[in-house]
């Protein structure tokens, strides 16, 4: 199913904040999500993957240990919404050192976004490779190169981070997006924990009148 861009960072929004994301990282997650959609690459789906995996886990055990030699989280698993917003951060030191490089990365394709952001602060391309599959982007056009099957993959040993990086075949965004009925679903159940249950009083006051009787 097609959805709007503007649906999907929406709802992209509210699920990963209530997965327990706070509301700047779930801002991040939903704007990648959506520009991953934009591409036609599954984003939302490993979007919920995600969210799934690291329900409601502290953000520390899954954030850099930190950001000198290689990357490593504490438990073993490195978000890529957390580490790719440190990436970001960090976009002048990787072009200083060329690369960095990062270990047990979950879902890297989620990096990709912020490797756009840095690319247009930096006014060069950045690239991030695992498990056979290259993707580099100026920050508005996206090249894939090499293993197409990798990019959902679950979890990198290493996914590397490169700038400059090389455009070879770049391809633009579009305006809708595809999520698949049961990953809509997904996201939507996290996104319903964002809001608060109705209470008695709340029920009276959305039926107007509440138990007043007029006559």
């Amino acid at each position: 199913m097609t959805h709007s861009l503007n649906e999907i960072e929406a709802l992209s929004k509210r699920a990963a904040r209530g997965s327990g994301l706070s509301w700047g990282l779930a801002e991040e997650a939903a704007k990648g999500t959506r520009w991953l959609a934009a591409f036609g690459l599954p984003g939302p789906e490993l979007l919920a993957d995600l969210l799934e995996l690291n329900d409601r886990r502290a953000e520390i055990d899954v954030s850099p240990i930190a950001l000198e030699g290689v990357w490593k989280a504490p438990a073993g698993r490195m978000s890529p919404i957390i580490a790719g917003a440190s990436l970001s951060d960090c976009a002048e030191r990787l072009l200083a050192i060329g690369e960095i490089r990062l270990q047990d990365v979950s879902y890297p394709l989620l990096l990709v976004p912020f490797l756009a952001g840095a690319a247009l602060r930096l006014q060069q391309p950045v690239s991030v490779a695992w498990n056979g599959v290259e993707l580099s982007t100026d920050g508005r056009q996206l090249c894939v190169q090499g293993d197409n099957t990798a990019l959902a993959t679950e979890l990198a040993s290493v996914a590397t981070v490169s700038a400059p990086a090389r455009m070879t075949g770049p391809k633009e965004p579009n305006m809708r997006g595809q999520v698949p009925p049961d990953c809509w679903a997904r996201l939507n159940a996290f996104a319903q924990r964002t809001f608060a249950p109705a209470t008695e009083e709340s029920r009276l006051r959305g039926a107007g009148a509440g138990q007043s009787d007029n006559d």
